[in-house]
């Protein structure tokens, strides 16, 4: 088994952070048409968040604060399909809970594909409304309580890879002033 490593993407690796959720999203699921990216993906606070398997990139997730009370939300997590049996979609979350935790965040909320609430209740999340429609899928709101999490450790691996079946895209017109 690999070493499973998470870090806050910057310049060098943020196309890949676009590249594995556009896989996911667009290409695999198909829930959006054309690209994932929203206004998020340009807000200055966004984290952008990788994991790695060993050297292979494996998969992201994105995190921001909603308001100045330290409401946090964890969006757009997107593992690839030969990591998903792993330990890689756990790292990713508890990497953006303690991150959230670690920059004074009181609460996390996620909406998550009905499949995966009890993922994520096995990693302390509780349901927090009923089931909904999100961009046309049952999806489950969740959160979790930030206090008392574990702080988030950074690290990049060696050289990371991205390997996936098609190449990686230029980074989106949309985020030219990211």
């Amino acid at each position: 088994m690999h070493k499973v490593a998470c870090w806050t993407a910057d310049q060098t690796h943020l196309s890949c952070h676009f590249a594995i959720r556009h896989q996911v999203f667009v290409e695999e699921q198909r829930v959006m048409v054309f690209t994932d990216v929203d206004a998020w993906d340009r807000h200055s606070q966004t984290h952008h968040v990788l994991a790695a398997s060993g050297n292979h990139m494996a998969g992201t997730v994105r995190l921001y604060e909603l308001d100045d009370h330290g409401t946090w939300k964890g969006d757009r997590l997107a593992v690839l399909p030969a990591y998903r049996t792993s330990i890689v979609g756990a790292r990713l979350v508890r990497y953006a809970v303690a991150t959230a935790a670690a920059a004074g965040g009181k609460i996390m909320h996620a909406t998550v594909q009905v499949p995966n609430t009890r993922f994520f209740e096995r990693l302390g999340w509780e349901r927090d409304g009923p089931v909904a429609a999100h961009y046309g899928l049952p999806h489950q709101p969740m959160a979790i309580d930030l206090p008392g999490s574990e702080s988030a450790q950074s690290q990049i691996p060696a050289q990371p890879e991205l390997h996936l079946p098609v190449s990686v895209p230029a980074l989106s017109p949309l985020l030219t002033h990211v």
